[in-house]
């Protein structure tokens, strides 16, 4: 039994991953990531329930930036759910622009972001934590700046008991029979069958698979 009601409305938030290429120009757009394929899944098995669902994501995004646009691109579209999925770019800038976030401001943004949705709206949440995956090969010391932050999330969603989707993990999981180039090729963003295990993992977090 899926906790997504009737005539909800379904916002994505977060980077590229979120984003996939989406048109910007156009509200309704999904791109052609996550986002497209759980609409498409979920509208099939709940045509009654006519959900919508927006995508808002915007690529090379951290909190600081969603915490700039979140009137905007969250609080201004009154959502009933927020799905919520950032943080690899906290951690990448730290590596390709030397321009780190600390894991307590990124805890710190996160936690305000919440906090700002739950006193504006009547909405429920879900986080969605980052992964990254060893390919190539330096990816593996991103760990250390990484785990903090994924540490954080599950934080959060305990604080505000929100749904929550153990990203990191599975993709770990899933690495273990194929390698992890499969899921990810450059180890961040998702290959189409990447695409289709968030897609899986937030579905049966909202109760909408068995």
């Amino acid at each position: 039994m899926t906790v997504i009601g009737n005539k909800a409305v379904v916002l994505f938030q977060g980077d590229s991953i979120t984003d996939c290429g989406r048109n910007r120009e156009v509200g309704s757009s999904l791109g052609t990531g996550y986002a497209n394929l759980i609409a498409s899944e979920f509208g099939f098995k709940y045509p009654e329930k006519n959900v919508t669902f927006l995508n808002r994501g915007i690529s090379g995004n951290r909190v600081v930036d969603l915490e700039g646009r979140w009137q905007e691109d969250c609080l201004d579209l009154k959502p009933t759910m927020v799905s919520i999925y950032i943080g690899i770019n906290d951690t990448w800038r730290k590596y390709d622009s030397n321009n780190p976030t600390s894991a307590e401001s990124y805890y710190e943004g996160y936690r305000r972001l919440i906090i700002n949705t739950k006193e504006s709206l009547d909405a429920s949440l879900i986080l969605i934590e980052p992964f990254v995956l060893p390919v190539p090969e330096d990816r593996r010391g991103w760990r250390e700046d990484l785990d903090p932050k994924i540490t954080a999330v599950r934080s959060l969603a305990e604080e505000f008991k929100t749904l929550y989707v153990p990203l990191d993990g599975l993709f770990a999981a899933a690495s273990m029979s194929t390698g992890a180039a499969y899921w990810a090729g450059d180890g961040v963003h998702p290959s189409p069958a990447g695409h289709g295990l968030i897609a899986d993992a937030w579905l049966r977090a909202v109760g909408a698979k068995g």
